[in-house]
């Protein structure tokens, strides 16, 4: 085979060095334009795990690469005078100029024919002289754009400014992060050290310190003498030291986040980060480079068919690559966002850091470092109101307070549709239902939404707080739940809207009754789909109207024994349908801004406040995003929008999103509605609950530790074991959780069967 590697980065080389080992008869040779000693960057961070990869393919060169590690276990994060660190998390650096030596080395010796100082020429010119041309030249890779037509590359460049500098002060110690507020805004750094006298030293702002500073229009070594100043308190008088004299002007750039839909394009194949490309903030660009170089070396040698190899290569490393993407763009939407967090605790902020890309856990956190995590759960307790001497127990176990309601826990049962009702009526379905999950240990069980009016049902099986009937149903439960469970019980008020009369969930979800359907009413006439009815627009009349029946099942959740209500304005219902702009085309004082989308979904929220008493929180769910492309409710509105709801007397948001409209496209994935939650609490200072898709007790303690909600929702988990609470906090060795007294000899099965596990996970 020949074959010919453009571009003598890590990518290129191990390539070549790789496809040696594997076929030492065939002809390689790698074109790289810069010299050999040239470099552009400083250290390079790599995973135990990928030294291990790199022993398994050449043990030659890995010894090598290991012995010019520098090695750290510890993060340190600088903010305000406070230095916080953490230890267990396994680093290990290497000089980008020395590991491209030592590859450079290996590759001579497994006789890869090496030229520098050549300018690449376009891929196709060495096509038809080569069986194998691989494209690593990087992230503004020529053949990319030669054959962007059968890469389609997605390029999606990042917020932030950022420039690569090196220094001789040490940092042997950790993994440094510093964050330094100027008169400017805040400028951050990372660093690290990666031989005995030299660290990377990346410095990072948003655009508007950018600009502020005007970054943009100094020399390189104005900028630099600015940012000397700026950390001058952690250089210790060592300077900040450039390797790219080559670029005039400034040396600043914003990251390119690269994926191609497909690797090949006839012999031709993409490699490293012309590719794909893992934010720095992760440190994995070259674990990436790295490892698809060994794949696609082994592949194209075990199947000497291209076209089949590279499939193979493609399916192999795609869903890895896709995973350091998604962590990498966790961590580099947390740094683009960071000034969100900057008034955070220390001890907050750090784990919030820590946990940005959320492939470190809670749990992960204690394998690494016991006593620190067990430091912060010390401070979160004690921040909840549980005092000093009490038990240090996980995040999800914090008392809470809203108004004069104090839940045991931060766990929510949230509200899901069970269709058992009758003319709106509950019936022992639910008593057994909600009565199983209360005594489950959450500490606030919801009810599904339930329905102010017979017309503003979702589907002929959806309760109501509407009739004598519903009152006595729904105070059997909650009288029950007060007395035999410690948890709180809030009841979820909403109007079906354009989503009404339709079939219940396990039939055909949001589509008309196959007969006896009911006249639906919205913001707008706007049907929710071709096959639903069109709505009636409502009128001033319709308005007082749906209000007063708000009102009313808003007093008669009060004479039932609620501890708490929710206005339920999310998920296209009428309330939502009247804020967003997909579902609200009006053109009178009720449509057009969103001053005026709000101005009847806070008309209804303050009557039923008015009613509601005020030592009994009142809550609000809302759709924080459409999900669709254009003219949606955003991200940005929905702070906004939380900020109106809480001006009006509301004591906590409910962040959902979507569902309010056919055209949503939703990004799916763990915890993928967290996010919403986290800007909402953190840019609108609002006690927030976070929903959507978390399901461990992990995930609920990474949540609440890292401030992005105060309260978390469970719906799902809760259906397939209503005492999720007690059994997840069995698992990870909660031994404080009251479990109802018929049930202790359970509890002390379950608590045996758990140590029991975990000592077997040990060995």
């Amino acid at each position: 085979m020949r074959a010919i590697c453009l571009g003598g980065g890590p990518a290129g080389l191990y390539f070549a060095i790789s496809l040696k080992l594997r076929q030492p008869d065939a002809e390689v040779t790698v074109l790289e334009r810069n010299r050999a000693d040239d470099t552009f960057g400083w250290g390079v961070v790599l995973s135990d795990e990928t030294l291990d990869n790199l022993e398994a393919n050449d043990p030659v060169s890995a010894r090598e690469i290991r012995s010019h590690f520098a090695y750290w276990d510890d993060i340190a994060l600088h903010h305000k005078g406070h230095t916080i660190l953490s230890t267990g998390h396994g680093f290990c650096g290497i000089g980008r100029k020395k590991l491209l030596l030592i590859l450079q080395e290996r590759a001579r010796e497994l006789g890869v024919y090496l030229q520098f100082e050549t300018e690449v020429k376009a891929a196709s010119d060495y096509m038809g002289d080569y069986d194998l041309v691989v494209a690593a030249d990087g992230l503004n890779s020529k053949t990319r754009l030669e054959f962007e037509d059968s890469f389609k590359p997605d390029i999606d460049v990042r917020r932030c400014p950022f420039v690569w500098l090196g220094t001789h002060q040490k940092f042997d110690d950790a993994f440094t992060f510093i964050f330094e507020k100027t008169d400017k805004g805040w400028v951050w750094a990372h660093a690290y050290q990666f031989d005995k006298d030299t660290a990377t030293f990346i410095v990072e702002c948003s655009q508007d310190t950018f600009d502020a500073y005007g970054f943009g229009e100094m020399s390189q070594q104005e900028s630099i003498a600015i940012c000397e100043e700026i950390f001058r308190d952690h250089l210790d008088g060592h300077a900040l030291m450039s390797n790219a004299s080559h670029i005039r002007g400034s040396a600043w750039i914003k990251f390119p986040r690269v994926l191609c839909e497909k690797w090949s394009h006839e012999n031709v194949v993409l490699l490293g980060d012309a590719s794909a490309t893992a934010h720095f903030s992760i440190g994995s660009g070259t674990k990436l480079a790295l490892e698809s170089a060994i794949s696609l070396a082994r592949h194209v040698s075990e199947d000497r068919d291209l076209a089949s190899a590279f499939e193979k290569y493609e399916d192999a490393r795609r869903l890895e690559v896709l995973r350091l993407q998604s962590a990498a763009r966790n961590s580099v939407e947390w740094f683009e966002d960071v000034e969100r967090y900057l008034d955070l605790d220390p001890v907050q902020l750090n784990y919030s850091m820590l946990t940005r890309s959320q492939r470190i856990s809670h749990e992960n956190l204690r394998e690494r470092d016991a006593t620190w995590l067990e430091g912060a759960e010390k401070w979160f307790m004690e921040q909840a109101g549980a005092g000093s001497n009490g038990p240090v127990r996980a995040p999800m176990f914090a008392p809470f307070r809203l108004r004069e309601m104090d839940l045991i826990n931060r766990i929510v049962v949230s509200p899901m549709a069970q269709y058992k009702a009758v003319d709106g009526c509950p019936t022992d379905w639910h008593f057994v239902h909600y009565a199983e999950r209360a005594k489950g240990g959450a500490g606030l069980v919801y009810t599904e939404m339930t329905c102010v009016s017979p017309e503003g049902r979702i589907t002929p099986g959806c309760p109501g707080l509407y009739a004598p009937e519903h009152l006595a149903a729904w105070t059997r439960l909650t009288d029950f739940v007060h007395a035999e469970t410690q948890a709180k019980i809030c009841c979820q008020i909403g109007h079906s809207g354009r989503k009404g009369s339709t079939q219940v969930g396990w039939e055909e979800m949001d589509a008309p009754l196959n007969s006896g359907n009911w006249p639906t009413i919205s913001a707008s006439a706007i049907p929710w789909s071709a096959q639903n009815a069109v709505p009636r627009e409502m009128d001033r009349a319709d308005m007082d109207a749906v209000r007063d029946q708000f009102v009313a099942a808003a007093e008669m959740a009060e004479a039932a024994h609620f501890d708490m209500i929710e206005l339920h304005a999310a998920h296209g219902y009428l309330i939502s349908s009247f804020i967003s702009p997909l579902s609200n085309i009006r053109r009178d004082e009720y449509g057009g801004s969103l001053e005026n989308r709000m101005r009847y979904p806070l008309e209804v929220f303050a009557a039923m406040r008015a009613v509601w008493p005020a030592h009994k929180p009142m809550s609000v769910r809302i759709s924080a995003s459409d999900w669709v492309e254009e003219d949606g409710v955003t991200p940005e509105e929905a702070v906004e929008i939380a900020r109106m709801f809480s001006a009006a007397g509301a004591d906590i948001i409910d962040v959902s999103a979507g569902q309010t409209s056919t055209e949503a496209k939703p990004v799916y994935g763990r915890m993928f509605q967290t996010p919403f939650s986290d800007r909402i609490r953190n840019d609108g200072g609002i006690k927030t609950m976070a929903v959507g898709n978390i399901y461990e007790a992990d995930h609920v303690n990474s949540i609440l530790m890292a401030g992005r909600a105060d309260l978390v929702c469970l719906a799902r988990p809760h259906l397939a074991d209503p005492y999720w609470t007690l059994h997840q906090g069995a698992a990870i060795g909660d031994r404080h959780a009251n479990w109802p007294l018929p049930y202790q000899a359970g509890r002390d099965q379950a608590w045996r069967l758990a140590d029991r596990a975990a000592e077997v996970e040990k060995v």
